[in-house]
């Protein structure tokens, strides 16, 4: 077996597209995910599980309909789940989320951002 650490920075240079989660590692039943966001994102929520933001670099809002959150570099938030979120970042904003295999980006909501959540970099 090879013990290779995964560095972040490489990792993200190979994302070109905003708001697309690519797999970087997986423990048990859990993926971990990057993604570069810029904008706003869609209202959804994930009814069977949280959702775990970690700010990389950069800073976020996460709206909910009865409140928001701000996120700078070095900090994380849970959604918890059935929570309905949005996600904004008004620049370039690098994140990892962290969930169970195979949950979508948009949740219960289908939309032109729904990605597989599988793709590994």
């Amino acid at each position: 077996m090879k013990y290779i650490p995964i560095n972040f920075q490489k990792k993200y240079s190979k994302i070109n597209e905003q708001w697309s989660p690519k797999v970087i590692a997986k423990m048990n039943d859990y993926q971990f995910k990057i993604a570069k966001i810029e904008g706003e994102f869609i209202w959804h929520k994930h009814d069977e599980t949280d959702e775990v933001f970690i700010i990389v670099e950069g800073s976020m809002k996460i709206e909910f309909r009865d409140g928001s959150v701000n996120l700078k570099q070095g900090e994380m938030f849970v959604v918890p789940k059935g929570i309905e979120h949005k996600p904004i970042a008004s620049k370039e904003c690098k994140i990892i989320n962290i969930e169970p295999s195979g949950t979508s980006n948009t949740g219960d909501t289908k939309s032109n951002r729904t990605v597989n959540g599988n793709d590994w970099i």
